[in-house]
């Protein structure tokens, strides 16, 4: 796989939030959309150009930067796609999400490099050539299509520190897919009533999902 430049604002940014915020790389990598072992990478190449801290010294200006690291060739292996069956096969699961298994995954490979976003395009690609579903049409407020998500919420009173657990009302527009989303305490029907009162100004018709 050919070289994978960053930006001079991107590797300043892995540089301050390292040294300055004092972040892991992996905390890093997930800010910057990033793998963390390509924060690894540059964060130690840094770390031989003597770069270890946060403000850069005066020395350091973008010119001296650009000359000394970012045209410095950083090289990165290719390594195997994700099993894309697996991944459709994990989603199905509460609170997993793409996120957590780019993550795992990059702890599997970290000789190579996908972007969080790559992963994502590379998964959205693999799944249009799996099997086809019927496509529907949304005209632009016509449908409001609503549900309880699976998690919950743990609430604390500021006061007395009591914990209750709450529900998650989700209701989206189905052309636009703008997205309101509400705790209640149960999914009683009065709680269904409340969240529809709530996003009830926006769409023509409802349909439940």
């Amino acid at each position: 796989m050919p070289t994978v430049p960053i930006s001079m604002r991107k590797f300043k940014e892995i540089l301050r939030l390292k040294y300055g915020a004092e972040l892991s790389h992996r905390q890093i990598g997930r800010s910057l959309r990033i793998s963390p072992s390509v924060v690894s990478r540059y964060a130690n190449r840094a770390a031989q150009l003597g770069i270890k801290q946060w403000p850069l010294p005066p020395s350091w200006d973008d010119t001296a930067l650009h000359r000394a690291f970012l045209q410095t060739q950083v090289k990165m292996k290719k390594h195997s796609l994700p099993d894309w069956a697996t991944v459709h096969k994990e989603l199905r699961n509460k609170c997993v999400t793409l996120q957590l298994l780019w993550e795992e995954y990059d702890e599997r490979n970290p000789s190579g490099f996908y972007s969080y976003n790559h992963y994502c395009r590379l998964y959205r690609d693999w799944l249009k050539t799996t099997s086809p579903s019927m496509r529907q049409v949304h005209k632009a407020g016509e449908k409001l299509f609503v549900d309880y998500c699976g998690p919950t919420v743990d609430i604390t009173h500021p006061d007395t520190g009591e914990i209750r657990t709450a529900q998650i009302f989700v209701a989206v527009l189905g052309a636009s897919s703008y997205t309101w989303i509400e705790a209640t305490w149960s999914q009683q029907l009065e709680d269904w009533v409340m969240g529809y009162e709530s996003c009830s100004l926006f769409p023509v018709a409802w349909g439940c999902s």
